[in-house]
């Protein structure tokens, strides 16, 4: 048995061992960020499918990310889309940098639920954008983080790859969509410190 005491799942943190049941599954007493306290199986904890004592479901629901709930109109819900069709939608302008060098989205994110579940835990917010930690590893937990949209501009192996709006495209197709020429939209983020939205949106002013 591994002891997992003390280490953290999703809003969960683990007490202490709790009982091993007939086949020998131990269960530990865990405590949720929100004050609740779970018995859960080391097995749902490790696997993720156990992420909090069950107030991010709630969670979910107040954020307008359930299906019932008009999910398709949040910007969480336009991320995990675009995540997708970057790996597997060949006509995406971004396959060639996701799906043809052969990165995927985990089995467990194929479910938008899973997937909001898990960045709601893990810090999500509107001004954030996901990023991989291991640019040649897939979309998954272990290998994900939210960051400032302007980091992963930086952090970004082709510095020429900007997303804003839950799209990421070059700064050459980001000109040509918004008519903001190439040389403006990179000072902005270079020189000026510019969101990746407000630098691909904000018109210049027209010189009088």
């Amino acid at each position: 048995m591994i002891d997992i005491t003390n280490q953290r799942f999703g809003k969960l943190v683990v007490v202490s061992k709790h009982h091993q049941d007939k086949r020998q599954e131990w269960f530990w007493e865990c405590k949720c960020d929100c004050g609740n306290t779970k018995i859960v199986s080391g097995y749902k904890l490790r696997s993720g499918n156990t992420k909090s004592c069950g107030c991010l479901q709630k969670e979910v629901r107040n954020a307008g990310l359930h299906k019932s709930h008009g999910m398709s109109d949040t910007r969480l819900y336009t991320t995990w889309l675009n995540m997708k069709h970057r790996c597997y939608y060949k006509k995406n302008a971004m396959y060639y940098a996701y799906g043809a060098k052969g990165i995927r989205v985990c089995n467990d994110w194929f479910d938008f639920e899973n997937f909001a579940e898990w960045a709601l835990s893990h810090g999500y917010a509107d001004d954030l954008t996901i990023e991989r930690i291991d640019y040649t590893k897939d979309y998954c937990p272990e290998n994900c983080k939210w960051i400032p949209m302007t980091d992963q501009y930086l952090n970004r192996s082709d510095s020429h790859l900007v997303t804003a709006f839950g799209k990421t495209q070059t700064i050459k197709e980001w000109s040509a969509e918004t008519g903001i020429k190439y040389d403006t939209i990179e000072r902005r983020l270079n020189a000026y410190g510019w969101s990746a939205e407000e630098a691909v949106s904000v018109k210049p002013h027209k010189k009088r």
